[in-house]
């Protein structure tokens, strides 16, 4: 594992052998065709890929309806106010202008075979995940557990999608985790949710290549603020020796938050004057008496969680000092949090960034997405780490001047 630095850093702007098969050897009157070697009944190759249109369309209407149903429903709930219609009107402006990139996105989500999409991962509504594989596979592969952010309301796996492209093309396997979003559930229920995929990916992930022992976690806003908030309560299920558990934060080697808020009592009132509404936000976080329990950098500070400190992985705080939506003060003093507690912690300050640059604009604009954090995972890997400088560069998704429209017109 990389060395923590004690202080913060500011990043500065910027196949089977068988006969040959002819086509005068196929009658085109069959649906199916006997295999050569098993002798059992399978599909012509154009009926195989009209089957697996078929899957995908059906995949993308159920994704579609979910969408739809659950926005309806938090629709009826929010009522209409000025402040949140406008961010609304911006948000679906902002989609429109990236939306060349997010097409090409959409169509590697949807085709391609290294994309496990919707695997369960428990009972609960929403319980799936997004699974992104390297396209060789050989020596199991680092794994990356990615909780998606969506103000703790619009939240959807798919979202993490630009990043499992862009870092399964650097060998890691990407786990994208879905959870109930309110009103389909509250911040308890979203907490519980991850820490269960968390669970069940770090007991399951052998079967798709991964390496066990080098599964890494990151969050992205409201995702930084629940996946901190998992690991926090599956220290505190530790502290508690009588209680069993199915994963230990030892087994997290790093954790990676982007742009997260993690004291709510100095946020409810921002997010009030952006348009989340005090009362919508106390209802997710289940009252205003909640707000401390459900704090990441006050819950650190608890001594009932001392003796699971040393196991605390090392965490990575990711923030753009332009950041409107969560202001990168919030990463500051949860890095003085815990190191004030015994964790290790780096800050990392992005000069002029906002809440979205750093995982939407600068990635659709061919940078790549985390370079520090493929440092972090691939720091014992000899073999990544040699190839990792030759690299190919990645492509531009979006022109420049969409993408600098966007940036002015987000409501981030």
């Amino acid at each position: 594992m990389a060395t923590l630095s004690s202080r913060r850093r500011t990043l500065p702007p910027d196949d089977i052998d068988a006969q040959v098969i002819t086509a005068d050897s196929v009658s085109t009157n069959y649906r199916t065709m006997p295999c050569l070697v098993t002798g059992k009944t399978v599909l012509q190759p154009h009926l195989a890929r009209q089957e697996s249109l078929r899957r995908n369309i059906g995949h993308v209407a159920a994704e579609t309806y979910l969408i739809t149903r659950l926005a309806i429903t938090l629709l009826r709930y929010l009522g209409i106010g000025y402040r949140w219609i406008t961010q609304l009107l911006a948000l679906g402006c902002y989609a429109l202008l990236l939306m060349p990139g997010f097409l090409q996105v959409a169509y590697y989500y949807f085709s391609s075979p290294k994309v496990k999409r919707s695997l369960v991962y428990g009972d609960q509504p929403r319980n799936r995940f997004d699974l992104y594989l390297p396209s060789d596979i050989g020596e199991p592969n680092p794994v990356l557990i990615f909780v998606t952010g969506g103000a703790w309301i619009i939240g959807y796996k798919a979202w993490g999608a630009l990043l499992g492209l862009q870092l399964a093309e650097r060998g890691i396997i990407v786990a994208c985790l879905d959870y109930r979003n309110f009103p389909q559930g509250t911040i308890s229920d979203m907490i519980n949710d991850t820490c269960q995929g968390i669970s069940f990916i770090i007991n399951n992930i052998a079967k798709y290549g991964g390496d066990p022992n080098r599964v890494y976690l990151m969050g992205q806003s409201a995702g930084a603020h629940i996946s901190s908030c998992a690991l926090l309560e599956q220290a505190a299920r530790e502290s508690n020796k009588g209680e069993n558990v199915s994963w230990s934060i030892s087994q997290i080697k790093a954790y990676f938050g982007l742009s997260g808020g993690y004291n709510l009592l100095d946020l409810v009132d921002h997010f009030d004057n952006r348009g989340l509404y005090r009362q919508i936000f106390l209802s997710i976080m289940e009252g205003e008496e909640s707000l401390t329990v459900y704090s990441p950098e006050i819950k650190i500070q608890d001594p009932c969680l001392k003796s699971a400190i040393p196991h605390f992985p090392p965490v990575y705080l990711v923030h753009g000092t332009a950041d409107y939506s969560i202001p990168s003060v919030a990463s500051e003093r949860f890095a003085d949090a815990l190191k004030k507690a015994g964790a290790r912690a780096e800050l990392i300050l992005c000069e002029g960034k906002s809440h979205t640059d750093l995982f939407l604009q600068d990635p659709l604009r061919g940078d790549y997405l985390f370079e520090h954090a493929v440092a972090v995972i691939h720091s014992n890997d000899s073999d990544a780490l040699t190839k990792d400088p030759f690299a190919p560069r990645r492509k531009r998704l979006v022109p420049e001047i969409l993408l600098k429209l966007a940036t002015k017109i987000s409501p981030f």
